[in-house]
């Protein structure tokens, strides 16, 4: 293959080929066939991208900068996204194997976050604190310097457009480590980055593995600020590697999210959000709804409401907007599996898929379990992947106590038409965020993140600047004035 087929890293303002000029072939998940190659990321190319992210730092370019410049330079790059937003969600689409309605949603959202955080880039202030005559004292917010960000293959243009842009808007510079199974939604950032004329290093974009580029970056001495989404596993390595050099972190982990359904509940908006929560992009979102509470008396009816929707959802690629999309990769697709077959061995009760399908791609059987019992794996353990399980309860403190009772405390959910229950739920469930009758009801503005072993800080909203600053004191000591003239 030549060398012109390649697509490259992007460091320092240049497209580069990677050092070792070993390769990363990027598969369709709806057909397992390889459509296209990029190049792998070593610790070389981590180097060369640290050091261009660190040189704009140090030289103070995007400090020194006005923060409304730097806020108008995010709306560039929104604006180079939008200008090819369908081409983009097709590329987003056939390397995520997610519905291309999504993948264009997904291009939506990462511009929405650029504006967003580009319009709040001038924003950000300190304070004066009063400490009696002859002082003067004030904060400043300050960025940390060069941010390593580790994105996943779920969401990669959404996600890294989230941290890059509240990182650019700080002042920090940025080195971003895609995912090799989904990281051409990344070259496209990058491409957007160039046509928007941010400085060199500013922002650098590479592709290559979590344990050697990813590893590479956390533990690089100038990387001075961490973003990782990912499994609750890998996030522990990555904390381990960033206690020794006391790093901060911002961690956005996996889930186990529940939704109480109480009998008095709407059911199609529990089903529709099923459907969505559930369902979507495969089950493939660390705060999708995994866990159904639901009250005794009506968890039959529940389940057969439920079993008929998943029956009646569309299976097929994501280009023909399919409502079951693959799985990511066939090492995913097998992973679920086992946990479907785990279930069955610990007693729950299978009421529809439960196996791989037949033919190309990654695709798995849309799959709820009933009386899945809260010790077993299905309960406790993250799938990632088209699976609910069922559990009933018989009052609300045990609605609350099996809905906290994981490692958990992304998102949970609760059903019910009676606001006083809603609320008195809503503060008892241990989660970063609780949705009402509905599912995924947070937005671009809303705080995001996890509780327990879901992670800390957060990320979206006004809040997730917080995380990427760090404040410093000043205090001045003023003489008193001379008597003379």
């Amino acid at each position: 293959m030549a060398s012109s087929d390649v697509i490259k890293n992007y460091i320092d303002g240049e497209w580069r080929d990677s050092v070792s000029g070993t390769r990363i072939e990027v598969d369709d998940p709806a057909s397992a066939e390889t459509i296209a190659v990029v190049a792998e990321a070593g610790p070389e190319d981590v180097e060369l991208a640290v050091a261009a992210a660190h040189r704009v730092f140090r030289d103070r370019v995007l400090i020194d900068m006005h923060p409304y410049d730097r806020g108008r330079m995010l709306f560039r790059v929104a604006d180079a996204l939008e200008a090819r937003v369908d081409e983009i969600a097709v590329i987003n689409c056939a390397e995520t194997g997610k519905a291309l309605e999504l993948a264009n949603s997904e291009v939506q959202t990462a511009i929405r976050y650029l504006r967003y955080y580009g319009g709040l880039a001038d924003k950000l202030e300190g304070r004066s604190i009063p400490r009696g005559a002859n002082l003067v004292d004030y904060t400043v917010r300050s960025p940390f310097g060069v941010s390593a960000q580790i994105v996943p293959w779920n969401g990669p243009l959404e996600l890294t457009a989230r941290s890059l842009a509240c990182a650019i808007a700080t002042g920090n510079s940025v080195v971003v480590k895609s995912p090799e199974l989904a990281p051409l939604s990344g070259v496209e950032l990058a491409r957007a980055c160039e046509t928007a004329g941010l400085p060199a290093g500013a922002v650098n974009i590479l592709t290559g593995y979590g344990q050697t580029a990813g590893q590479a970056l956390i533990e690089h001495p100038d990387v001075r600020h961490i973003v990782f989404t990912g499994s609750m596993t890998t996030g522990q390595t990555v904390l381990k590697t960033a206690a020794d050099r006391i790093v901060p972190c911002i961690m956005e982990l996996g889930g186990k999210s529940a939704a109480v359904v109480y009998s008095d509940a709407d059911l199609d908006c529990v089903v529709e959000a099923v459907r969505i929560g559930t369902f979507l992009n495969a089950g493939q979102n660390c705060n999708n709804l995994t866990r159904l509470i639901v009250e005794r008396s009506i968890a039959d009816e529940l389940v057969e409401r439920v079993k008929v929707c998943v029956e009646g959802l569309s299976v097929g690629p994501g280009r023909e907007n399919c409502e079951i999309t693959p799985l990511i990769s066939q090492k995913q697709r097998q992973a679920v599996e086992r946990a479907c077959q785990t279930a069955l061995s610990e007693g729950a009760r299978l009421v529809t898929g439960g196996t791989a399908l037949e033919g190309n791609g990654y695709f798995m059987a849309a799959t709820v379990f009933a009386s899945v019992a809260r010790g077993s794996s299905l309960f406790q353990k993250e799938v990632f992947g088209p699976v609910l399980a069922v559990t009933t309860f018989d009052d609300p403190p045990m609605a609350v106590d099996l809905a906290n009772d994981t490692d958990y405390g992304l998102a949970a959910g609760v059903f019910t038409r009676d606001i006083d229950r809603a609320l008195w739920t809503a503060d008892r469930l241990s989660a970063g965020q609780v949705y009402v009758n509905g599912w995924y009801v947070g937005g671009v503005e809303t705080p995001f993140g996890g509780v327990k072993q879901s992670g800390y800080g957060r990320e979206k909203g006004q809040e997730a600047l917080d995380g990427y600053v760090q404040t410093r004191n000043v205090g001045i000591q003023l003489s008193q004035p001379s008597s003379g003239n």
